[in-house]
């Protein structure tokens, strides 16, 4: 009954406040209707969207044809390829550089939400800021363009508010009724109460004490760094001559004038170096926005005031296959996702000032304070285990001051275009929702300063690549004509959208009867070698890119990925032409990035700590036993070959290299051998939840068992007999 007299005493307390936001709402969407139909209009004379891909070569060539472009864009993330495409498709000639991949930085490192921002609407409200409203209203409407322009690649994410106060119910109602409210037409389904028996039949692992019910909400959910290259791959196909791996080492200036006029800039694999004229230079290099800035003026101040988010990956089985969680209120006053997330579950995001830089790395001390808000929100009975991070990472958000704003101590959640004197055009801020309208933003300014002849712009409702022909149901073609695995199927489908066919058309035959072809790069992951191939005409140039941004595998389990790289790399070599110093380098640098960037150190060093080991002395006793099965001659250590010995006489087979995969895991000191303090270390790390999945500990176990059933079991034990 009280549950109920809350809901409904709602609409008294929030009347005045939606009358208000709706008739904002309203005139908003009447003037972005009229202007969409503009558009339209505008449209008819766009340049054709090429059916075949130019390959990195090609571009380069392009590049450096001594033409003069209209525009070129300095950065590959979401914002920089947003203004490629653009400006391309507004017929103007346009050029993108891009120092490492597409998407390196911070538009791969998400939360993987394409969200208005709920948090910035309670600020609107309660501070009556309109320009708060006014960036939720154009968030909420890029959120509907994106879900429509790439469905394969994004979806509508329904989120659960717990609620654990009675006071809450209500406050927190009024808000997401706004939310849904302000999102007008595009509104992707209506929020919704649940009483407290529903929320824990949704969201079985939810805390129970105190429970009053909980408020679902949707927002959109994408794979990001696919997004990233969806827009990218979409601009060359406009006719943008994009380059990744291209450096810009510094701006060109006209004699005389002191105008922006190019840059100079080097092919990072090559080593050459060339320039390439522009009419207009646009930096929108995320973090870096300082870095190319000064290249221009190097007494310029910095706008950029750089923000670490870390964000954790754990086993699918923390949170619902379709529904997140949101915990509006931590420790520290910020708010925590929790996702489901291909498969696995996302956790995050921390907030804290760092320096910029390239290789951005996760802190022990930012995992377990996401470990700690996860276990405020899940119930006693479920035991959040350090060991159960597959990955973690770490991403910077290039919050700015706005240099044309008296007050610069502020940092604009907005994003913020601003002209050097000498021509040179900045895009900062904003976030990963809203780079189409960055984009916009940035190529209006482009053509009003350097009088360029362009229309307006044409990307509202312009799909992405490979949103062209997808269907829902285009995983089953997939498994029809090519006798593929459904779970791989489906896959390919959402992950390359009807571009699908052709990474199908190149899979290998597996020689089984089913699946006819599509080999796994790892048995637990959907991922097969013919992405790596695609992934090469998708201009993937390194290891990393394909474990990383081609595939996500680096992002949901480390150690899977360190697992791929050895075939990645064999099939790069081939498609690169790689000679096996080049392939030796490749390996090392991919293992160093998801030892670094990617938490395999923060998860490595769980195992490597010195502490004592924290096990009883039965449990002592019992693992010196397992380990004494497999060290046979007393030693003190195991190796490749004891394994593969007790492997023998239980009819396992497993391949070498495998077998050398396990054992490194465990081999603390990098002598080829496990020793028995290892080993214990490796159970007492186990047991404290410091580590989760080891194959070695599971091997042992399994093989203790197997043994122990084919001993023979005496006669005065066996029940007796004739």
């Amino acid at each position: 009954m009280a549950f109920q007299k809350a809901v409904k005493g709602t609409a008294l307390i929030g009347g005045g406040a939606i009358a208000t936001v709706f008739g904002l709402s309203q005139f908003s969407q009447y003037r972005n209707k009229h202007g969409a139909l503009v558009q339209v209009e505008a449209a008819e004379g766009a340049p054709v969207r090429k059916d075949h891909l130019p390959t990195r070569e090609q571009q380069l060539v392009a590049l450096q044809s001594g033409e003069e472009f209209d525009v070129l864009v300095i950065g590959g993330g979401a914002t920089g390829c947003g203004c490629a495409l653009d400006a391309a498709t507004r017929g103007l000639k346009t050029a993108l550089l891009e120092r490492d991949d597409f998407s390196s930085g911070t538009s791969s490192r998400s939360t993987k939400l394409i969200h208005g921002g709920v948090r910035y609407l309670q600020k609107a409200i309660m501070k009556l800021d309109f320009e708060q409203y006014r960036m939720v209203k154009e968030a909420l409407e890029e959120r509907a363009h994106l879900l429509q322009s790439a469905p394969h690649l994004s979806a509508p994410l329904p989120i659960m508010l717990p609620i654990y106060k009675w006071w809450q119910l209500p406050y927190y109602w009024i808000g997401i009724k706004l939310y849904d409210l302000v999102a007008g037409s595009q509104c992707l389904k209506s929020s919704y109460v649940l009483t407290k028996a529903r929320a824990l039949e949704l969201f079985p692992m939810l805390r129970r004490d105190k429970l009053v019910g909980a408020i679902v909400y949707y927002d959109g959910q994408h794979n990001d760094a696919r997004m990233n290259l969806a827009i990218a791959l979409t601009a060359a196909r406009y006719g943008a001559a994009t380059a990744n791996y291209t450096e810009v080492r510094h701006l060109l200036k006209g004699p005389g004038t002191g105008r922006v006029c190019g840059v100079r800039c080097r092919d990072v694999l090559t080593g050459k170096e060339f320039d390439v004229r522009a009419k207009c230079v646009i930096n929108a290099t995320g973090p870096f926005t300082d870095s190319v800035r000064k290249m221009d003026d190097q007494e310029v101040p910095n706008i950029c005031q750089p923000s670490a988010g870390v964000h954790i990956v754990m086993p699918g089985y923390y949170s619902p296959d379709n529904m997140g969680l949101l915990d509006p209120a931590t420790s520290d006053g910020r708010v925590i996702f929790f996702l489901p997330w291909e498969k696995m579950t996302i956790a995050g995001t921390t907030d804290s000032p760092t320096d910029v830089t390239s290789h951005p790395i996760p802190t022990e001390e930012d995992i377990n304070f996401i470990l700690s808000e996860v276990r405020n929100y899940l119930g006693p009975d479920v035991e959040v285990r350090r060991g159960d991070v597959l990955a973690a990472w770490s991403g910077i958000r290039p919050l700015v001051t706005n240099p044309d704003s008296k007050d610069t101590q502020s940092l604009s959640r907005n994003h913020v275009v601003t002209i050097s004197d000498s021509g040179l055009i900045t895009i900062a801020g904003g976030k990963w929702t809203t780079y189409r309208a960055m984009a916009r933003d940035t190529i209006d300014a482009a053509v009003r300063e350097h009088n360029l002849q362009a229309g307006s712009c044409r990307t509202m409702g312009l799909q992405l690549e490979g949103a062209q022909d997808w269907s829902p149901t285009l995983y089953i073609r997939l498994v029809q004509d090519y006798g593929l695995e459904s779970e791989v199927a489906q896959h390919l489908a959402s992950t390359y959208g009807d571009k699908a066919f052709e990474v199908a058309k190149i899979a290998q035959v597996t020689g089984k009867r089913w699946p006819i072809v599509g080999k796994r790069l790892v048995s637990e992951f959907p991922y097969i070698e013919a992405e790596v191939v695609y992934g090469v005409k998708e201009y993937a140039r390194t290891a990393v890119d394909i474990i990383s941004r081609r595939t996500r595998l680096a992002f949901l389990n480390v150690q899977a990925a360190d697992e791929a790289l050895p075939r990645i790399v064999d099939i790069m070599a081939k498609e690169l032409n790689w000679c096996e110093q080049k392939k030796k380098e490749e390996l090392e640098t991919a293992k160093t990035f998801l030892y670094y960037e990617m938490g395999y150190k923060v998860k490595t060093d769980q195992l490597t700590d010195r502490s004592e080991i924290s096990l009883v002395p039965s449990d002592i006793e019992r693992y010196k036993k397992r380990f004494r099965m497999f060290d046979k001659d007393k030693k003190g250590f195991i190796t490749i070959l004891d394994v593969q010995r007790v492997l023998q006489s239980i009819s396992v087979q497993m391949d070498e290299n495998t077998l050398h995969e396990i054992l490194n895991e465990v081999d603390l000191n990098k002598n080829g051998q496990v020793e028995l303090n290892e080993f214990l270390q490796l159970m007492s790390a186990i047991q404290k939840g410091r580590v989760s999945g080891s194959r070695l500990a599971v091997l042992m176990k399994s093989a203790e068992e197997n043994l122990w059933r084919r001993q023979a079991i005496p006669v005065d034990r066996s029940g007796g007999g004739l």
